[in-house]
């Protein structure tokens, strides 16, 4: 393995399945359960609210279950490596699908949005635990492979979900969009009962749960990811439920840390920021989460205001990054076999940042070619980043610490993403309100384009926001590549199989 393999410490290989075939087709099809839930609803919002009323409250049919995800990652991640994988997964699916049957027989938004919390509970175990399963299942050598098969999984989604959502609205019912995740996930869960059998572990003693750092963790992250995901959006920023939200978050960190300090066996243990390596991955997917809100939430805006395409183009425009990214990830492991995790990932964190600073400087108004080259760049140079990254720091853990350590960086991604959601928002209704001689945001002069009203003032303002959204990206990225060059070490210290 190159510069990959100063291995020192030494860890059982665990294999995690007789019929790893029948175990990883589970794994794709939970994931593709994860991935195709946002796409798919987000297509059917004018229907169900048709039905259902509640249009004021509907963005919480993502916050909702964003936020249940994100909150349960760490806690699903300890009781993967307490309990065992399988018990875990099969509680996540089950939720899961309990959510989904629950928001396909909801009788009003308000209903919906609650069972689209139970829905994110079972979702936060199916992405943590899968990824954890992947580097189980497969020997270093050949977790590029899983790897990239979830990534695929991801991309189709992405393309996928969208048009399913639509057809599903349009000539059935949007309860539908709920009700086909279970024979799927049904299917998923018969194969991971019936083929997924971890090895017999040695007898220890009644294993101790942290239940009170776990009700810690999900409350602080509820409260914190609340006055985010709300901020700027249903009061200001500065305004008394603002305030009193982010007060009461920060009191909840001191409670995490004193209740974690005591436990014996901590949700969050110290150890995940205490190692270099962890530190770092955790930073720098923090980061990942962060630009990423720059092309998936304002590109397609940008592509129908600025461009003048229509929504099914401008989803194009942003789809095609899904196609080069999980091509660049399977690609990966000869650029990293050669030279190492660190520099893998600096590489593609350091071209994605020269990317996403080339965006302003696109021409006004432009063609569609253009943005939609940039983010096909985009989608190989993050690929190069990510999946080195998730390789390397599952192969530094053991089996006992890997759910944990997996956990870690999927909730930083989370998080990054959603403050990311916050603060380029702020930056771009900053700019518009600059521009507009003081007044408006993205919403109201989005609105404002679909129904034609718009002058040529307002569509410039529209650039300008997007183009500062995507140079603050930049700097994200930047920032990720500054964590690697000085946080994390040159030689991931990789353990033998």
């Amino acid at each position: 393995m190159g510069s990959t393999r100063p291995a020192v410490r030494k860890a059982t290989r665990h294999t995690g399945a007789d019929r790893r075939g029948a175990v990883v087709a589970a794994l794709m099809l939970a994931m593709a359960l994860a991935a195709l839930d946002s796409t798919v609803v987000s297509t059917a919002v004018p229907q169900i609210v048709g039905d259902l009323g509640g249009f004021s409250v509907f963005s919480w049919l993502f916050s909702g279950y964003l936020l249940a995800v994100t909150v349960t990652l760490p806690v699903y991640g300890k009781l993967s490596d307490t309990l065992g994988r399988k018990p875990v997964l099969i509680v996540g699916a089950a939720l899961f699908l309990l959510g989904s049957l629950l928001c396909a027989l909801a009788w009003n938004m308000g209903a919906l949005i609650a069972f689209r919390i139970v829905q994110g509970l079972g979702g936060g175990a199916l992405q943590g635990t899968v990824q954890t399963l992947a580097a189980d299942l497969y020997p270093l050598e050949e977790r590029p492979k899983i790897q990239s098969k979830l990534s695929t999984v991801w991309a189709v989604s992405a393309i996928a979900g969208p048009a399913l959502g639509g057809v599903l609205a349009a000539y059935a019912d949007w309860r539908w969009i709920f009700l086909v995740n279970l024979p799927v996930g049904a299917f998923a869960l018969w194969l991971i009962v019936r083929h997924l059998h971890e090895p017999q572990r040695e007898a220890h003693a009644r294993p101790r749960i942290d239940w009170a750092g776990a009700l810690a963790v999900f409350a602080c992250g509820g409260v914190l990811l609340t006055a985010l995901v709300q901020g700027g959006v249903a009061w200001p920023w500065l305004s008394a439920p603002s305030m009193a939200l982010f007060g009461l978050g920060l009191g909840l960190v001191a409670v995490v840390v004193a209740v974690e300090h005591r436990a014996a066996e901590p949700i969050i243990p110290g150890w995940v920021w205490r190692r270099r390596t962890i530190a770092a991955v955790n930073l720098a997917l923090g980061a990942l989460g962060l630009l990423m809100v720059a092309p998936s939430v304002f590109l397609p805006t940008y592509a129908q205001a600025v461009l003048g395409l229509a929504p099914v183009a401008a989803g194009f425009v942003l789809s095609v990054w899904t196609l080069s990214w999980p091509v660049s990830a399977a690609l990966s492991q000869h650029v990293y076999r050669r030279i190492g995790f660190r520099s893998t990932a600096m590489l593609g964190i350091g071209t994605a940042a020269l990317i996403l600073l080339a965006f302003p400087f696109l021409p006004y108004p432009g063609q569609a070619w253009q943005p939609a080259l940039l983010m096909l760049l985009l989608g190989g140079a993050l690929g190069l980043f990510q999946l080195p990254l998730i390789v390397g720091v599952q192969s530094t853990v053991g089996w006992a610490e890997r759910g944990t350590t997996t956990a870690s960086v999927l909730f930083c991604r989370q998080t990054g993403q959603t403050v990311g959601a916050s603060v380029f928002g702020a930056v771009a209704n900053g700019v518009l309100a600059s521009r507009l001689g003081g007044a408006g945001d993205l919403d109201a002069v989005t609105r404002a384009l679909d129904h034609g009203t718009a002058p040529e003032t307002t569509r410039r303002a529209i650039a300008s926001a997007v183009h500062a959204v995507y140079l603050g990206a930049s700097c994200a990225a930047a920032l990720a590549f500054l964590v690697l060059l000085v946080v994390a070490p040159r030689r991931f210290p990789v353990l033998e199989d």
